[in-house]
């Protein structure tokens, strides 16, 4: 019995792992009615529940964990973690209500395990985004950094380039995340600094960045977002040109976006360049694929007026 058991578990698991989550918290469920206590059950559901944005049914078996095992600090995490999702997809003013709740679910995780980054994480972002009225505080965001910090450099630097991103403080944020790149060298790393340049409207800043990542990562996803920045900034038209072909050439499922993007972003290239005919070829092959993408019917209209 206890080997039936563990293996639908493991098979809840695995339905978790590969984003099955519709017949995860179905498997769940079916286990908890013959074992209604089972920790491990009751996370996975919450975990399925979560996963399908259903916050208040997923707040309720976090709870539940919380609960029974008040000392288990991913239980605090993951149930304060529930919390705050419900508070950004309800009005502000209910909100208010349990932004409290969240706080000290967080807090609760951050004192029962001081190597917890997800909960330090998780702190930092939350006194960034809360008013100074009811408790935000960039002194505490930098606080859980440092933290962070003393836990594992590159997250520790991800963090302070977040906060001061936040901010607008770009310089400081850039410092930082070259720091992360520099340590880890993640994709992560640097798609953070990435993202800062072209909200800073520094395009050329994020080829080079794009270009240094796929010379260390060699992702063919990154071809894409080359073309992409090259197309939407009107900049190194022909690099761009090229990185797209590349990226369709070598395209696999696993690349991400898909090919039509590739396409629009060919479009968008030839439309800077007043090639007409090419342009209205390749946003045509996009809108083969996507027909119902509006950003492509809307670049079809563009070119037709050239």
């Amino acid at each position: 019995m206890f080997m039936l058991s563990q293996s639908t578990l493991n098979q809840v698991a695995k339905l978790l792992k590969e984003e099955q989550f519709v017949l995860a918290e179905e498997q769940a469920k079916n286990y908890l009615v013959t074992h209604p206590n089972n920790l491990k059950a009751i996370e996975f559901l919450g975990d399925a529940q979560g996963h399908q944005k259903k916050w208040d049914a997923a707040i309720s078996s976090y709870k539940k964990l919380v609960e029974q095992e008040p000392n288990t600090a991913n239980y605090h995490y993951k149930y304060g973690g529930a919390l705050g999702m419900k508070a950004l997809s309800i009005s502000k003013i209910r909100a208010l209500g349990i932004i409290g709740d969240v706080k000290t679910a967080f807090l609760k995780a951050a004192e029962l395990d001081p190597n917890h980054i997800e909960t330090r994480w998780a702190l930092v972002e939350l006194y960034m985004q809360l008013p100074g009225i009811i408790g935000g505080s960039k002194s505490k965001s930098l606080q859980y950094a440092n933290q962070l910090e003393n836990l594992s450099k590159v997250d520790g630097y991800l963090a302070k380039g977040y906060v001061y991103e936040y901010d607008n403080e770009p310089e400081l944020a850039e410092t930082y995340y070259k720091k992360a790149i520099n340590i880890g060298g993640s994709l992560t790393c640097f798609n953070k600094l990435t993202t800062l340049y072209q909200k800073q409207n520094e395009p050329q800043k994020a080829i080079q960045n794009i270009e240094a990542a796929h010379k260390k990562h060699q992702r063919n996803a990154l071809h894409y977002q080359i073309g992409k920045v090259a197309a939407q900034y009107n900049v190194q038209l022909k690099k761009g040109e090229q990185c797209l072909f590349t990226y369709i050439q070598n395209y696999k499922a696993k690349d991400g976006v898909p090919i039509a993007w590739a396409y629009y972003r060919l479009s968008q290239i030839y439309t800077h360049q007043k090639q007409k005919k090419e342009a209205l070829s390749y946003i045509e092959l996009a809108l083969a694929d996507l027909p119902s993408i509006k950003p492509f019917k809307n670049q079809k209209q563009v070119i037709l007026k050239l």
